[in-house]
């Protein structure tokens, strides 16, 4: 048994049913792999009493997932209506243009993977940007070159 089969063991005695554990269980894989590959959702199934597909089936649903190889840093850029209407679109372009690839994709050094979201829940100040999971905001397309400088320098 590996580490992470015998930790969502451990985490599954907090739920009435195993498979109930599925979204804290998929979180602690992806930390352990990076991603969800393929070995990850065995795993997972395995330590929960339920299939890989099950696994899949979830965690393609939810966008915190990543079932491919990210970057290091994500960033994340609200594009739903409210943001939309603030220049959003201006905001992706902004990151596209500085990053050299387009949203959904991972820079070739693999450092930083660009997407855009659907709803980032800030629809009072937007553009909205989520950064390794803390967001910023508002975020105007001449924010865009420091934001990215700074996420290079570490």
């Amino acid at each position: 048994m590996s580490e992470l089969f015998n930790e969502i063991r451990e985490l599954t005695d907090r739920y009435p049913e195993r498979k109930s554990a599925v979204l804290p269980a998929l979180r602690l894989a992806q930390e352990h792999y990076g991603h969800l590959p393929p070995e990850a959702l065995r795993e997972v199934a395995s330590a929960l009493g339920t299939t890989p597909a099950y696994c899949r089936g979830i965690a393609s649903f939810y966008d915190m997932f990543h079932l491919a190889p990210v970057g290091e840093h994500m960033i994340d850029v609200c594009t739903n209506a409210s943001c939309a209407l603030v220049g959003a679109a201006q905001v992706l372009e902004a990151f596209e243009r500085e990053l050299g690839i387009h949203a959904g994709e991972t820079t070739p050094d693999g450092r930083i993977t660009l997407r855009s979201a659907e709803c980032l829940g800030g629809c009072d100040s937007g553009t909205v940007v989520s950064i390794d999971e803390r967001y910023r905001q508002p975020v105007k397309p001449e924010d865009v070159p420091a934001v990215v400088e700074e996420l290079r320098r570490g």
